[in-house]
């Protein structure tokens, strides 16, 4: 049986771009509306996620990192600072005189890091301790950048439940990943094997279920005309530009490495879109949420084709 289930945890990881785009399908064509018990649900599959990751990872190394943080807080400026201007700029290219859209593209480019790019980073073999320690302290810096930024650029203040906020990442990322690198010390990395079989196969079927969820999710914000093609495009355009700010960004390390780019490439690239979301449909016009609801539809498939490409050149070296 723990064979069966790495030979299943091993196909998933060689077919994630599969595993992703079957539940951005089945989210489209599933009838599920938004809830609190939904949004548990996705609380719950996050946390066991990021549990299982952390069991591949040293207590001590998170804690050596998060003394010595200058990597993850590079990743932090790199995400609230250079891709909101890059954002910026490509607005004001391809829309001009579309206010709204622009700045969904904005509040876009400068909400938190998504936790799937710890998922991502695990998957690649990245440095997981730097992905944690970045994800953890944009937990605690977004209640103090996000309305700053908001009132500087736009000049409207907001009013968010940080508190629900913070306390729905402490659930997703930092308790279950203390626990599992806890573990994994304390087994002396023995926990570790459970991550390559039915802990990694399980933790991969979760982030189908997260995927078919968001998918499921942001459908009814999506109206499809012939409008929305130019948008898909500069949606496009812009995600992709967020995973190469941040290869562009590993080259100022002393000590680059692929790993190290590739985890810069998940934790600047994936994005917290729901947050982004509930931003804009509280605070501002329809309009402004639609940027936001198709970044939803690329970055998983991006962070599959990033991971399909490394991997064949790691194997062929071309």
């Amino acid at each position: 049986m723990a064979d069966f289930f790495a030979q299943c945890n091993k196909w998933l990881g060689k077919n994630m771009f599969i595993v992703v785009l079957t539940g951005l399908l089945v989210g489209f064509s599933a009838n599920i509306s938004d809830s609190p018990l939904l949004r548990k649900v996705v609380v719950a599959l996050f946390a066991y996620m990021t549990f299982v990751t952390a069991l591949d990872t040293s207590f001590k190394d998170f804690i050596k990192v998060l003394f010595k943080p200058w990597i993850s807080v590079w990743i932090l400026v790199l995400v609230h600072l250079v891709t909101p201007f890059t954002a910026w700029l490509a607005g004001l290219v391809f829309y001009p005189d579309d206010p709204l859209i622009r700045l969904g593209y904005l509040i876009g480019a400068a909400i938190p890091i998504g936790v799937t790019s710890v998922i991502w980073t695990a998957i690649v073999n990245g440095n997981l301790p730097v992905s944690l320690v970045a994800v953890t302290l944009d937990t605690f810096v977004v209640p103090i950048v996000l309305p700053l930024f908001l009132h500087v650029i736009i000049g409207q203040s907001i009013q968010l439940d940080y508190l629900t906020m913070i306390e729905e990442l402490m659930l997703m990322v930092t308790i279950p990943s203390v626990i599992g690198m806890l573990l994994h010390d304390w087994t002396h990395g023995r926990v570790a094997e459970f991550t390559h079989g039915f802990g990694g196969a399980t933790s991969k079927l979760g982030l189908f279920g997260v995927i078919a969820i968001n998918a499921a999710v942001v459908m009814p914000h999506i109206n499809w005309d012939a409008t929305i093609i130019k948008t898909l495009l500069v949606t496009l355009f812009i995600v992709a530009a967020g995973y190469f700010v941040g290869y562009l960004g590993s080259f100022a390390l002393k000590d680059r490495t692929q790993e190290m780019a590739l985890t810069m490439m998940f934790n600047v690239g994936i994005r917290n879109n729901a947050c982004g979301l509930v931003i804009a449909l509280t605070y501002f016009p329809p309009a402004v949420a639609v940027p936001m609801t198709l970044s939803i539809l690329y970055q998983q498939p991006l962070a599959t084709i990033i991971t399909r490409f490394y991997k064949q050149y790691k194997q062929t070296g071309v």
